[in-house]
């Protein structure tokens, strides 16, 4: 699901990037803003942080006594995707194993639809393994799927998110290519 986040943010600015015109100074904040927001990835709370929208205040800068650089806190709005249980979500499959099938939905990379959750699916081993059924269409790699969370978890170390889901529901698993 996406969401529309409001943040504070505290934003520090060489000293050698200042400069007495408004809106070079505001680009400068805007450009740390958005280097230091990419590399936050995510966060338990917000899920995955995908775009800033606007930048709504930027507090008086504050300057650091032993670089000369100045703090200054901004708050901001965007957009952030964060995944719930009992959401219905499409993935694409990137790994097939034994025992199931790993999906990418948006920015979660591992996603993970067990066999236990595909009834009436088989796995069949090969070059280019794959799950047959004789009443819905094969789930292989490249294949988009629509699944039901059943559950998440939040990895601090990676900073990300995993997911488990299910086809085992109605218009849920492999969607035909016409779809």
């Amino acid at each position: 699901m996406f969401l529309k986040v409001q943040l504070p943010w505290n934003v520090i600015i060489p000293a050698e990037s200042l400069d007495t015109k408004g809106l070079v100074l505001q680009k400068s904040i805007i450009i740390r803003l958005l280097d230091e927001f990419a590399t936050k990835k995510a966060t338990k709370d917000l899920g995955y942080l995908l775009a800033v929208t606007t930048l709504d205040h930027i507090g008086e800068g504050k300057v650091r006594q032993h670089s000369g650089d100045v703090l200054f806190p901004v708050r901001f709005s965007g957009i952030s995707f964060k995944i719930f249980r009992g959401e219905i979500v499409e993935g694409v499959v990137h790994k097939v194993l034994k025992h199931g099938v790993f999906l990418k939905c948006g920015p979660i990379e591992n996603a993970y639809l067990s066999s236990i959750k595909m009834p009436g699916y088989t796995y069949t081993v090969g070059e280019n393994p794959v799950f047959h059924s004789d009443k819905q269409p094969t789930i292989e790699k490249n294949v988009v799927v629509r699944v039901i969370v059943i559950g998440t978890k939040w990895l601090e170390a990676e900073r990300e998110f995993q997911a488990l889901v299910s086809v085992d529901g109605d218009y849920l698993g492999p969607l035909d290519k016409e779809s």
